[in-house]
């Protein structure tokens, strides 16, 4: 069965909304490496709305300049792009579809496809909620920054819960960025407490 592996650039106070206005400061070659590495361990791409629509309007015309991001545009490119979405869509960037049906069958579809790369979810808030809530979502990438925004879209919102997670590898970058990788895990057994 295929790995679902999200990644979030996240704020201390967990906001996640409009990275583009407060994340590009901390961004350097340690997390250049930590994002390229989910993005080449993957071969599809899974994505909300919203989130593709602002992917295929920025990375098609990177790839085109050739800058110093054009390897990762082109991997973007060359992937699979599934997009989760109640309303039909028209495609411009290549290898784009929408995911069929249900979203839970869709997803479980998807992960039972004969591959060795993973599938991997970039921002997409809702499509993350919707993974960790119907226990689809085998790792979770949270690059914390050493910033407090006090307002804006969180990613652990009121609603379902709780997701118990366990911390996998944790990193910390030279600009304080935090590098944390969660898998799922088991509620703890509060009786073997002192």
């Amino acid at each position: 069965m295929r790995k679902i592996t999200a990644g979030l650039f996240i704020s201390l106070d967990g906001v996640v909304a409009d990275p583009h206005t407060w994340h590009f400061p901390y961004f350097n070659d340690e997390m250049a490496a930590a994002v390229m590495g989910d993005v080449q361990n993957s071969d599809t791409f899974l994505f909300g709305r919203i989130t593709y629509e602002g992917f295929a309007e920025a990375w098609p015309a990177r790839e085109d300049a050739g800058g110093e991001d054009a390897g990762m545009a082109k991997d973007f490119g060359d992937g699979r792009k599934v997009v989760v979405s109640r309303r039909a869509l028209d495609f411009t960037w290549r290898n784009s579809e929408q995911l069929q049906g249900d979203f839970v069958a869709g997803v479980k579809a998807l992960k039972a496809e004969d591959s060795d790369k993973n599938i991997a979810v970039t921002g997409s808030v809702s499509v993350v909620r919707g993974l960790l809530a119907a226990g689809l979502l085998d790792e979770l990438r949270l690059l914390v920054h050493p910033i407090v925004l006090g307002r804006g879209l969180r990613l652990f919102e009121d609603g379902p819960g709780p997701f118990p997670l366990k911390l996998v590898q944790a990193q910390t970058f030279t600009t304080g960025v935090m590098d944390l990788l969660y898998a799922p895990a088991d509620v703890p057994d509060a009786s073997n407490r002192k």
